[in-house]
């Protein structure tokens, strides 16, 4: 999936839950623009529409972009180039054979199933050719922590992407998609302290369809127009409608929330660049607009949620009233203007802004940006560096947050409830602006979050086989929508309060170097030094992807995604009898967590404690055999690739778990355990084979 590429940046951060965080920040809260037209769920913003990845052309993740091209988020930038289709037929199958599952030296079914198709070529020859990539997933991954054969999630899957590419002249281009993703996740959250039967199972269909025109006058000009439309309807739900219960242990009974969203999005960009102009050098003037529209219809409803001690003993009940349909529409216009202007052959600035308005959030916002480079020694030494503000979107969910379904917090009279021992408290949800105190309707929830970033960066060639870089960068995010509850110090009538208030600072110092002695092998290590800071309760963490159990008082410190410290190297050689070496190793900090009490409360401060140091390395080995087949072209050879792969080859088996509520005993407490501080759900190293037929 290329979603696992991405966590190689430096930047990207995989947390504990699957989550990817970018510079700091959950995904939602990111970016993903394919063929430069957003591909994300528009209710949720996460990365939800999958692209196969024998499509891709490239990919590239940008922690501080400069250009104004890109806006609508707060967090980092994904951008992937789909492959255009070739002028000659061609097909690839990929991964056609499963892995099997072994327990206790006995098969046990089928742990894997993914085949890949590829194949393309021209409908209409010099006119229009096409491709279609088509892959089916089957997957049982097991979760350890838990007993077998209830530790496994399950996903089916299937996607379908089909590229089309008609050629009118050669000064005129016409490109088009459509991208078919229904997949279904069952016990998708499971670990160590969620069983199957408290878990939740996802499902999501959709489609998506786009089309880009090239077109160049003849004074050089280009146009370039490109329309996309999304629909993507998901769903969730859990196990039974039996109370859910929070204790010491983890979760139990059946998860709380149900929901469904029918999303619809519709996006148009039309650019035009002009040509080359001369005046102190040169100029690459290049103007566009980015209409957006977005729509969704939704249910949420929720079921009580009982909070136990250790004894099992029920200290709060959280129960839930109100319809909790959910219905909202949002529309965005943008305009940007950029000059890439080049002073000299060393020397050259990128400079514009964007100016958006918003149906929701902020009516008029205005991101100024601007970057250099700077090159040495005929490129040997280049420098660069850039600053701006991206303004980002205001999520769906915050339009429509008054009308979720109302909590009730019972408490239960036992001094381990404190002050609130006995008191029943009703949360309204309410929307306040940023720094006032009396509630404001949906129309006035202010400005949008918006971020500014600087960077700066220094590459050189220190030979022609070995470059290194440094980079540092910073990003301040503020206006981030905040979910807090406000108990009331008497009475009964409290508040769920959003505003727009939150943010957060990320900054990351990196030093990385990339050795290619010649085409047989490469090798890429980076090392980077990283802080993320910021308020916890966004409405990103507290409602996506799945609505949290218990909304905590908001707090500011450390991010669960902080990791101070982390050296990545990745690469490729080429061995004897042409088999080829492929490892990927990570070290990093361990992961932040929080000790809780048993009304789920932070004890100490949050995030303030650490797993154990992260170590994993991936291998792969491979040979390509060349052969004739007989079917097609049988003056053609065809390509079978056959390897075998192993994750956490080392079986570091780093945890994924911790029992970090203080009701638990202690490790030198007679009682069993588990205890308090204890991890869990150690991985394990996994090992299959790779095989592929192509051209």
């Amino acid at each position: 999936k290329f979603t696992e590429a991405l966590s190689v940046s430096p930047s990207v951060i995989k947390t504990q839950e699957g989550r990817l965080n970018f510079n700091g920040q959950s995904e939602s809260q990111g970016m993903l623009l394919v063929d430069s037209a957003e591909s994300v769920d528009p209710v949720s913003g996460s990365f939800g529409i999958p692209v196969p990845v024998d499509a891709i052309q490239s990919i590239q993740v940008f922690s501080t972009p400069d250009s104004p091209a890109y806006g609508g988020f707060s967090g980092g930038l994904t951008r992937i180039e789909i492959r255009p289709p070739v002028p000659t037929w061609n097909y690839k199958v990929l991964d056609f054979l499963p892995s099997f599952r072994g327990k206790n030296d006995h098969l046990v079914g089928i742990a894997n199933f993914t085949p890949r198709v590829e194949i393309g070529g021209p409908l209409i020859k010099n006119k229009l050719n096409f491709s279609e990539d088509i892959g089916y997933e089957f997957r049982r991954d097991p979760v350890h922590g838990l007993t077998w054969p209830y530790n496994e999630t399950y996903t089916h899957s299937f996607n379908s992407f089909t590229e089309f590419q008609y050629t009118f002249s050669p000064k005129h281009l016409l490109s088009a998609n459509v991208n078919i993703f229904p997949s279904t996740n069952l016990y998708s959250n499971i670990d160590t302290l969620i069983p199957q039967t408290a878990s939740v199972n996802f499902h999501r269909r959709g489609v998506s369809v786009g089309f880009s025109d090239d077109y160049q006058f003849d004074s050089g000009m280009v146009l370039n127009t490109v329309v996309r439309y999304t629909n993507y309807y998901s769903n969730a739900e859990g196990q039974g409608t039996a109370d859910m219960t929070i204790g010491p242990l983890g979760w139990g009974g059946n998860f709380f929330n149900a929901w469904w969203r029918n999303a619809n999005q519709v996006e148009v960009l039309p650019m035009i660049q002009l040509p080359a102009k001369n005046w102190l050098g040169s100029h690459e003037l290049k103007f566009g607009v980015d209409l957006l529209f977005r729509q969704f219809n939704s249910s949420s409803v929720s079921d009580p949620i009982d909070l136990q001690g250790l004894n099992n003993v029920t200290v709060e009940t959280i129960t839930f009233s109100g319809p909790g349909l959910l219905h909202v529409r949002g529309a965005e216009l943008s305009e940007y203007a950029e000059d890439q202007w080049t002073l000299t052959k060393s020397f050259s600035i990128n400079f514009g802004a964007r100016a958006t308005s918003q149906s929701n959030g902020a009516a008029f916002a205005f991101s100024p940006r601007a970057g250099l480079a700077y090159s040495l020694f005929s490129g040997k030494i280049i420098f660069r560096g850039g600053a701006g503000m991206i303004q980002g979107d205001v999520p769906l969910l915050a339009v429509n947050f008054a009308d979720n379904q109302m909590r009730t917090l019972s408490f239960a009279n036992l001094p381990i409830a404190g002050p609130l021992a006995g008191r029943t408290i009703n949360l309204t949800n309410v929307y306040f602006p940023e720094s006032g105190t009396i509630p404001v309707g949906p129309d006035d929830l202010g400005n949008s979050p918006n971020t500014f970033t600087w960077n700066v960066e220094v590459e050189a060639q220190v030979r022609k086989n070995l470059s290194l870089r440094t980079s540092y960068y910073e990003t301040h995010t503020r206006d981030l929508f905040l979910v807090n509850p406000i108990l009331p110090a008497t009475g009964s009538n409290g508040t769920l309060d959003l505003r727009n208030s939150g943010s957060s600072h990320y900054r990351q110092a990196e030093v990385s170097g990339r050795y290619k002695p010649s085409e047989m092998g490469e090798l890429n290590i980076s090392y980077s030094w990283s802080q993320a800071h910021g308020d916890l309760n966004t409405l990103s963490d507290t409602f996506i992807p799945f609505q949290a159990p218990v909304l905590r008082p908001n707090a500011y410190g450390t991010q669960p995604s902080d990791i101070p410290q982390r050296a990545i190297a990745w690469g490729y050689v080429h061995l004897p009898w042409k088999f080829v070496v492929s490892p990927v190793a990570d070290i990093h900090t361990g992961f932040a967590y929080s000790n809780v009490d048993a009304l789920q409360n932070y004890v100490g401060a949050p995030y303030s404690l650490r797993y154990p140091t992260y170590f994993s390395m991936d291998v792969k080995i491979y040979r390509d055999f060349s052969m004739r087949l007989p079917f097609g072209d049988r003056s053609k050879h065809r390509k079978i690739r056959l390897g075998v792969y192993s994750l956490d080859v080392t079986n570091r088996q780093n945890p994924h778990d911790v029992f970090s509520n203080t009701s638990l005993p202690s490790p030198n407490s007679a009682l069993p355990g588990p205890y308090f501080g204890e991890f869990a759900g150690f991985q394990r190293r996994f090992t299959g084979l790779a095989i592929g037929l192509g051209e």
